[in-house]
Order: structure tokens, then C-alpha cells, then sequence
């Protein structure tokens, strides 16, 4: 008897019919194949054993594996990408880390704009990991995802939220009916008519204050007595046409919106036990879990892997070399590359100083968790069509014209999750002196990197307002000189790169991924 990986048109046979295309055991943590005879028919197992849940249409990835963190009770989703046959020979897998309260989408957003599948088909065997809380990863009592791994084929069509924990359904301004052509109309009633265009300002602005006081003082009552307020400001105005059906709606889409924030801050208490990780969780157990995994299902001649970290992923990595040159133990990483991260934010104006009025204590218990997801979706209508009063969201995710819009808009509907407060409180001493420490402040994750023997590549973005060239910089002198390359791309006269346009920016396929790509086949030897 021979063992056999499934055959695509059986999975797919399988998904259509509604049954599960194969058995698992929930205890196992060896790559799952299903046994096949020589002559290639697959035998007949037990109608009683348990069945595999259908892979979630959001992975889209070539297998989805799950790898138990001991002690934790989570297991973390492991996106994998296989090598095509014709692909060159690497000597080391790629596991590849996300920013802050991001799952794999980011790295995967479509079948023409995937790192991960870009990475793969030059050779590397590439995992995406997702920490506990993102994604896919799921808590050791949810029996929905077995540890052990599961192929299937490549499903390259629409991604839906992963956040299980909140989820919020953002809807375009233009996706009502008729907006998208009335959308002239607008601005040309506004421009024709100044007194309409002061008391549309007026209106819009009104709009913008009560959406401040709401989320700084939570009295969401008196916000939607004032909003009934502004719907008879709006009925009884001069305003007619389009510019009043749709100031109508967008005060019915305001007021769906407070209503979600204000479920959310009435669960709080209860978040309080299922969000209580920091920083160090992820770097002291997820992914030190996730290594080992990569390590044991791939074939690293060392034990070694490579490692892509944007963001936050690329900060867990300067972490993790920090943490070996302190300990004077190897890495177990052949070559690192860093994407907009940094450990120490002192010296740059990053648009994330904004984090830092939650260092105090008591906002901390009062909100256990951060809707990073929501609040992004729910402001994303408001930042990319008129009237704009979240125009300053977009440059925080990409340059002008460097994403198209649907990949964008697919991006902050689907990559973003809930953040435990204490992640957020423990990222904010990166903007301390000494950059970012430990939870309990006696280790900085700075001062080791001299001591650093693995090979590093620091990238940056020109207009990156979360993470500038000068914060990337700051670390990267930290590294020696002989171990680290340090890149800024953009060019004064654009095009421009802004926090996520590194990885899916319309130009990073010729301009960003030559230059990783070259630097780790460098470092790929054994």
C-alpha cells in the first residue's frame, strides 16, 4: 500500500457534494495523506471515523495546517505554499510574519498580487503564520480545526473576513443605488450653490465630532438623540436631490456604525480573559511553535528557516535575534528581511504616536481589545469616496495610485483583526527611550543586536507614515555593518511607497521582490 497525497478533482469532488474530502485524527501532527493503493484506487475508511471541516473559502493557499502551542491551548493557522516542480532548488523554507491585528490575506490578496505565491514559484517553500487571535487560529477548545495539516487545492476566489471574534461588513458609498453616477451631482449642486456647500460642510462636520465624542466618551445615547437631531436638520433643510438622500444615508450608515462600537464596548469585560496576551506571547511561544513546525514538515538540511517579517513580523524577528545574541544560542534562521519595522520609533514622526494615549493603565482594563478590524472597515466608505472625512486613513496603507482600489479596499475589509490592549501597550515602548522592551521592562530588545550573526535586510517605504526610513534606520545601525543592507524605495519624483505598498504595491512585483529575492537565494546555502 502506498501513501498518496489527495488528488485535486477528489477534494473538489468532495467540496461540491457538501461532505468533507477526507477523515482526519484530531491528535495528529503528521502531514495527512490518504492512503491509496498501488493501482492508485483509494481505499475505503471507516463511515465512522470523524471528517475534516471543508478548508474555509479564505485560505487560499496550496495546504492549511495547524500547529498546537503547548500550554496556551491555541493553535495557529500555518498558510503553505508549495514550490512548483519547475521552480528552482531551495535549501530553506520562508515563513513569512504580519503586522499587528493582520492574518495571511495581506500577503495573498489576489492570484495576481500575492507575495506568498510569487515567493513560491521562485522555489521557496513559503508558510505564512498566523498568532494566536488572527486569522484562521483557533483556540484549542474550537473543534473546528484539527493540529495536523490539510491539502487542498488552490481556491483563488473571494476572501471573507477571518476575524471570528467581530466581524463588521463594510459597504462602499458608491455601492448604493444610482451613487456612483450621482457622485458629479454632488459636487457640482455644492459648488452651483454656496449656501448648500457651508451647510453641507457644517452638516459633515457635525458628523465628525459626534463620531469623536462617541469613541472618546462612549455616551452613545446622547450621540444618537443628537443624530435623530441632524436626520431632522437634514429633512427640514434646503438641501434636495442627491445631496439630501445621501446625507440621509450616510447618517443611517453612521448610526449602524455606533451601534456595532457600542456591542462591542458592552462585551468588554468579557474580552477581558479572551484577549489577554502581550507581545512576548506571540514572540516567546507562538512563534517559536511555528518554527518548530516549519522545521519538522519541510526539509532545511540545517534546521533552519527564512524569514519575511512586515511590520510588526519584522520586529518579532529583531526580536528574536536580540533574544539569541543575549543568550549566545544560534537563531535558527539562515537570512532575515524586514518590511516598514522597527524597535525603536524615538527619533521618527510616526502616525503610530497616536498609540501612546492608551499607555495609561486604566484604559487598558476599561477596553481589554481593540477593534482594529471594525473601525477600519467602518471608516474605509468614509476615506476613499466623497466627502472624504476620512481622507487621511488611506496614506496610512498606501501611496497615491500604488494599489488598485479593489485589491485596497479588499485589504482593509479583510486583513485587519482585533488587537488585545496589552499588545497595543507593550508596542508602545517603542516610542520610549530605549525602544521596545519586554512586559516588565527589564529587557530592551536593542541592545543585543550588535551581537547579531544573522544575516538581515531592512527595507523601507519613502512616505511610510507609520514606519519612516529614519525609525528603520534607527535599527538597522544597531545591527553590524557586515551583517545588515538597508533599502529605501521611492523616488522624489514617485513613484512612492507608502506601510503596505512593499508587499502589495503595483510596482513591488518588479522594483521589491528582485531585490528579497536576490538577497535570501545569497543566503540560502547550507
Amino acid at each position: 500500500m502506498l501513501l498518496q497525497p489527495i488528488p485535486t478533482a477528489t477534494l473538489a469532488a468532495g467540496r461540491s457534494s457538501g461532505e468533507a474530502p477526507f477523515p482526519f485524527r484530531r491528535r495528529c501532527r503528521r502531514h495527512m495523506l490518504l492512503p491509496i493503493r498501488a493501482d492508485s484506487t483509494p481505499i475505503s475508511l471507516s463511515a465512522s471515523a470523524p471528517s475534516r471541516p471543508a478548508k474555509p473559502a479564505a485560505c487560499t493557499a496550496d495546504e492549511l495546517h495547524y500547529a498546537p502551542v503547548d500550554g496556551a491551548g491555541w493553535r495557529l493557522a500555518l498558510w503553505r505554499y508549495r514550490p512548483p516542480r519547475n521552480a528552482p532548488v531551495r535549501n530553506h523554507p520562508l515563513m513569512l510574519l504580519s503586522g499587528v491585528g493582520t492574518n495571511a490575506v495581506g500577503f495573498d490578496l489576489s492570484p495576481g498580487a500575492s507575495f506568498a505565491r510569487h515567493m513560491s514559484s521562485q522555489g521557496f517553500d513559503t508558510w505564512i503564520v498566523e498568532v494566536r487571535g488572527a486569522g484562521l487560529s483557533t483556540r484549542e477548545y474550537d473543534d473546528s480545526a484539527p493540529s495536523g495539516s490539510v491539502t487542498f487545492e488552490d481556491v483563488s476566489g473571494g476572501i471573507q473576513p477571518l476575524n471570528k471574534q467581530i466581524t463588521f461588513e463594510a459597504t462602499s458609498l458608491q455601492s448604493s443605488g444610482g451613487y456612483a453616477s450621482d457622485c458629479d451631482d454632488l459636487g457640482i449642486v455644492a459648488l452651483d450653490e454656496p449656501p448648500l456647500l457651508a451647510e453641507l460642510s457644517n452638516f459633515f462636520d457635525r458628523i465628525a465630532k459626534l463620531m469623536e465624542e462617541a469613541v472618546v466618551n462612549g455616551n452613545f445615547h446622547e450621540i444618537t438623540e443628537k443624530v435623530s437631531v441632524l436626520s431632522e436638520m437634514v429633512e427640514s433643510s434646503t438641501i434636495i436631490g442627491p445631496v439630501r438622500e445621501e446625507s440621509l444615508r450616510l447618517l443611517k450608515n453612521f448610526q449602524d456604525q455606533l451601534d456595532s462600537w457600542e456591542r462591542f464596548v458592552a462585551t468588554q469585560m468579557n474580552l477581558t480573559s479572551e484577549y489577554n496576551w502581550d507581545f512576548d506571547h506571540y514572540l516567546e511561544e507562538d512563534i517559536p511553535a511555528a518554527v518548530e513546525y516549519i522545521r519538522q514538515h519541510s526539509k532545511a538540511k540545517d534546521g533552519k528557516l527564512l524569514a519575511i517579517g512586515h511590520s510588526m513580523g519584522g520586529i518579532l524577528l529583531y526580536a528574536m535575534l536580540s533574544r539569541s545574541g543575549f543568550e549566545g544560542v544560534s537563531s535558527n534562521l539562515a537570512a532575515i528581511v524586514t518590511l516598514a519595522s522597527s524597535i525603536d520609533y524615538t527619533t521618527s514622526n510616526s502616525s503610530l504616536k497616536l498609540l501612546l494615549p492608551l499607555a495609561h493603565p486604566a484604559q487598558a482594563l476599561n477596553v481589554p481589545a481593540v477593534p482594529l478590524g471594525m473601525l477600519l472597515a467602518a471608516a474605509y466608505p468614509w476615506a476613499s469616496c466623497p466627502p472624504y472625512l476620512f481622507s487621511w486613513l488611506n496614506p496610512q496603507i498606501s501611496a497615491q495610485d500604488m494599489m488598485h482600489p479593489e485589491l485596497l479596499s479588499k485589504l482593509v475589509s479583510n486583513n485587519f483583526c482585533t488587537v488585545p490592549a496589552k499588545v497595543v501597550l507593550q508596542l508602545t515602548t517603542a516610542f520610549r527611550e530605549g525602544g521596545l522592551c519586554n512586559r516588565n521592562g527589564t529587557f530592551s530588545y536593542k541592545d543585543h543586536l550588535q551581537e547579531c550573526q544573522t544575516p538581515v535586510l531592512a527595507l523601507a517605504g519613502d512616505k511610510d507614515l507609520i514606519c519612516p526610513p529614519e525609525a528603520v534606520y534607527e535599527t538597522v545601525k544597531l545591527i553590524p555593518k557586515h551583517k545588515v543592507n538597508y533599502r529605501v524605495f521611492g523616488k522624489p519624483q514617485g513613484p512612492h511607497y507608502a506601510h503596505y505598498d512593499l508587499i502589495g504595491g503595483r510596482l513591488a512585483t518588479d522594483d521589491v521582490y528582485p531585490c528579497i529575492i536576490e538577497f535570501l537565494s545569497r543566503h540560502d546555502g547550507c
